[in-house]
């Protein structure tokens, strides 16, 4: 939005270059993730049990789909100020309960959004303003939601007038309003508006590339959420305030601001504004350099914690009558003011949160904000079966004390979900879903994944109390082998130490195995060494398809392996040296059948604390020395670290890896580089053939 009072700039202004910008595709993301990385939902949500899907449903080119079954998310809620009750609104829940609509067309997105009654208005299509600047007038109880990727708005954006409450504008990208002209005061053209709203969640959205402001906060605005969005390629970004009252409540959170000038935000006479674990990043070298990070301005209380400003030039001003409350804030890079001063307020007093790790930020954000790949549907919450409920406990608070008893009660051939609700601690045994309990879920009960930890230490070599040993397979802390698992909120570790066990002849220790089809890991943690994360079918003729999302797994040596048909999506994958304190590894070994798909890594970092050019991203295992295997990798759209070798494949078992199926494809990165003979890239055809989809076939991922 254009400027209505006068502001001060802090640091120098910037002038935009004067060459069109390309548009269309988001930038692909560069880094990895979890889930609410702190607060209750993350990439969609800690301990919220996200979902995305690998396809998207066909509907009419021109009309809207009425009665359609309602998204996933269509149950979620806001968190933050957003939560609170105030205002005659208790938290913010769109158009939950209302009719689910998908839109393709202006007019059918203008028709739901203005209407009075609730909607959950699901986009499916780039939609493009006409004229270039509307910004359609949201009325309140709605939801709207991108499918997948594919829900644009181009050159526009929404306006939430005076009143306007309990809306959520989630998993679109709203792009391409800019007229040319980097300081524009005359073209009020915003992506999201707010003059005198309240309880509205702004949350996963690529944001760039505007007039005027990416989000105006305006006039009296107050229980705002803004969670997971990235920003870019904007000059007066995110404004907060225009009023002289002491109103808005805002929380802003795991938001990334990349090649923004200027209000990172912005926030100006608001009464409570908290903002935590947001990544501002000013890389060398691009063309829009920063002037100031967050701001605040006027009599702002600010509570600014565990956040990560990267290169930003005055990351933190205040005035002298505003107040900024830091605490474990990382600084690399920087220059300017950086500042803080007076007394604030406690979030917690308002609602509950959870900080990630200052250091983790960058992975978390560059590769969870945004709008995730797809999404699907599913039966609204009223007419879906309602899964039965285990509890675990250590305390003896549940029905049960262990995971595996749990499992045990899970009457065989169940024929519906049953949720396995673990909460908070560390359960030192192995699980195993065998598998004739199809649709389990474990799902950590904690706020955070690191609250519920499964962890134990057998090892290839370690002795079975009935003699032998485990072997590779039989490692394994957590052991699936029933269709349809799924895991959320919480950690698989396996912590064999291998320094103090050289002498014991095999030191595969496997944190997690799956031997089953339509296995949906997301938002967890899968910890270990040689062989983290084994990845297999229940048979070789058998299909497992593995959809792995907002995850962390780490390892040094062949540690996501196996023959499933498995992607890694919108995750972390962390490099650990050996136990000796070396770097070298492997990341992946896959086995896979000749007519089958491999791994596919997609949207994710790679990264982690150990020498460059020491990992290779994978090796050809052909098991059991079978030739008729064509074991497949493909590492794609991701963000590579140094320690990616420039030769990043590696021959196994007297195989060449040349004679099987690796490939890149629009990797980023300093471990990232040109097509070679010891470098293969996909062609833009050919990748259009390695999409999440091509993976997962008619399966859509859901709760």
């Amino acid at each position: 939005m254009s400027e209505r009072r006068g502001k001060t700039t802090v640091g120098p202004r910037h002038r935009r270059r004067r060459t069109a910008l390309t548009v269309g595709i988001p930038l692909a993301l560069t880094a990895a993730v979890t889930t609410t990385y702190g607060t209750g939902l993350g990439v969609f949500g800690e301990g919220a049990g996200q979902t995305a899907s690998a396809a998207t449903t066909a509907t009419a080119a021109t009309k809207a789909t009425t009665a359609a079954a309602a998204p996933t998310w269509a149950a979620d809620t806001a968190d933050g100020f957003a939560s609170v009750n105030s205002l005659g609104q208790n938290g913010t829940y769109g158009g939950r309960g209302g009719q689910t609509v998908t839109v393709k067309t202006l007019a059918d997105l203008e028709k739901y959004a203005t209407a009075e009654e609730p909607y959950v208005i699901v986009v499916a299509a780039a939609i493009t303003m006409n004229p270039v600047g509307k910004e359609i007038k949201v009325k309140s109880d709605k939801t709207i939601v991108g499918q997948g990727t594919s829900g644009q708005i181009v050159g526009g954006g929404f306006f939430l007038g005076t009143g306007v409450h309990n809306v959520i504008i989630r998993n679109l990208t709203i792009r391409d309003s800019y007229q040319g002209v980097w300081n524009d005061k005359d073209h009020d053209f915003d992506a999201v508006q707010m003059d005198g709203a309240h309880h509205v969640w702004i949350d996963h959205n690529d944001l760039r590339h505007m007039a005027d402001g990416l989000i105006d906060v305006r006039k009296d605005s107050t229980n705002v959420t803004v969670s997971w969005n990235k920003f870019s390629d904007n000059n007066k970004t995110f404004g907060i305030g225009w009023t002289e009252n002491l109103v808005t409540d805002i929380t802003i959170h795991h938001n990334w601001f990349r090649e923004t000038e200027q209000r990172n935000p912005s926030t100006d006479n608001a009464a409570h504004a908290h903002l935590y674990n947001n990544y501002l990043q000013d890389d060398p070298g691009t063309t829009i350099k920063s002037s100031y990070g967050n701001y605040s301005r006027g009599s702002t209380k600010m509570v600014l914690e565990n956040s990560y400003f990267q290169g930003m030039n005055n990351p933190v001003t205040k005035d002298a009558t505003a107040a900024v409350v830091q605490r474990g804030n990382t600084f690399s890079g920087t220059s300017g003011r950086n500042e803080s001063g007076g007394t604030a307020f406690d979030p917690k007093s308002f609602y509950g949160y959870t900080l990630d790790r200052t250091a983790d930020v960058p992975a978390l954000l560059t590769a969870g904000t945004g709008p995730r790949t797809t999404i699907g549907t599913a039966t609204t919450p009223s007419t879906k079966a309602a899964a039965a409920t285990l509890t675990v406990a250590k305390d003896g608070s549940g029905q049960f004390t262990t995971v595996q008893a749990a499992v045990d009660a899970v009457p065989a051939n169940n024929p519906s979900r049953v949720v396995i609700s673990v909460k908070p601690g560390t359960y030192r045994e192995t699980v195993k879903v065998p598998a004739n309990k199809p649709h389990v879920t474990v799902q950590g009960a904690g706020a955070s994944r690191k609250d519920t930890v499964v962890v134990f230490n057998n090892a290839a070599g370690t002795a079975k109390p009935g003699g032998g040993t485990y072997g590779t397979s039989g490692s394994a802390t957590v052991a699936v082998e029933a269709d349809d698992f799924q895991a959320r909120n919480l950690t698989i570790n396996n912590d064999f130490d291998e320094a103090r066990n050289q002498s014991l002849s095999g030191h595969q220790a496997v944190a997690l195995r799956t031997a089953a089809d339509q296995v949906l890991l997301d938002g967890i943690i899968v910890d270990g060494d040689q062989d983290t994360l084994l990845l297999d079918t229940a048979a070789k003729d058998r299909l497992g398809r593995v959809y792995v999302t907002n995850s962390y797994v780490s390892g040094n040596v062949d540690f996501v392996f196996g023959r499933a048909t498995a992607v890694i999506d919108q995750s972390v994958i962390t490099l650990k040296k050996r136990w000796d304190g070396t770097s070298a590894g492997y990341i992946t070994a896959p086995s896979t059948s000749a007519d089958r798909k491999g791994i596919l890594i997609n949207r994710s970092v790679v990264n982690g604390d150990v020498s460059a050019g020491s990992f290779f991203l994978g090796r050809n295992w052909h098991a059991g020395g079978d030739a008729t295997l064509r074991p497949q990798t493909t590492v794609r759209n991701s963000t590579l670290s140094a320690a990616v070798k420039s030769t990043p494949w590696s021959d196994m078992g007297g195989f060449s890896w040349k004679n099987d199926r690796f490939a890149e494809y629009r990797n980023t990165g300093p471990g990232s580089g040109a097509a070679s003979g010891d470098r293969p890239q996909l062609t833009d055809s050919q990748a259009t053939g390695q999409e999440v989809a091509d993976w997962l076939g008619t399966w859509n991922p859901t709760a």
